[in-house]
């Protein structure tokens, strides 16, 4: 029975043993420990701090990579607005050369047609008024000469105008 009941001394014992294993395992286990755990806690948490700024970096990025994304993209725009217009100003310019030179060509070709209309009609008034001169040099000496003579004179002549 004594191995079921306790004694004092025993008791006593077991306290002291307890508390010198206490103080040991206090100064030899549980500083290694906590500061294990410490330790192991502080890298988890340097950790999560590390993650948080590698996925705030990849934020930071991702938003830099779209904004030049689309500062690519309104400055290719910007590109192809100013190929359209100069392409617009070149075809309208052309488009106005051609307009000129056709007008100039067209005013010269006028000309032309007018200096020569006028040419005919000074050749033709020369070829008139020579033989109205003619005519009016035969009829005189005819009508000085003969009537009868004078009527068929002009009749030929006009005859001969006519053919000409």
């Amino acid at each position: 029975m004594d191995l079921i009941t306790p004694g004092l001394g025993l008791v006593f014992w077991s306290i002291i043993t307890f508390f010198i294993l206490l103080v040991i395992l206090r100064k030899f286990a549980w500083k290694p420990i906590l500061g294990a755990v410490d330790e192991r806690e502080n890298g988890i948490k340097n950790a999560l701090e590390a993650a948080d700024k590698a996925r705030m970096e990849m934020e930071n990025l991702k938003a830099d990579n779209e904004r030049i994304l689309n500062e690519a993209r309104a400055e290719r725009e910007g590109m192809l607005k100013e190929a359209r217009e100069i392409k617009t100003k070149m075809v309208s310019d052309a488009k106005e050369e051609a307009q000129e030179q056709a007008t100039k060509m067209i005013t010269q070709a006028q000309e032309a047609i007018e200096n020569e209309k006028r040419s005919a009609m000074a050749e033709l008034k020369n070829h008139v008024a020579s033989l109205s001169i003619d005519i009016a040099e035969k009829v005189v000496r005819e009508e000085l000469s003969n009537k009868d003579k004078q009527l068929e004179l002009v009749e030929s002549m006009l005859g001969d105008a006519k053919l000409n």
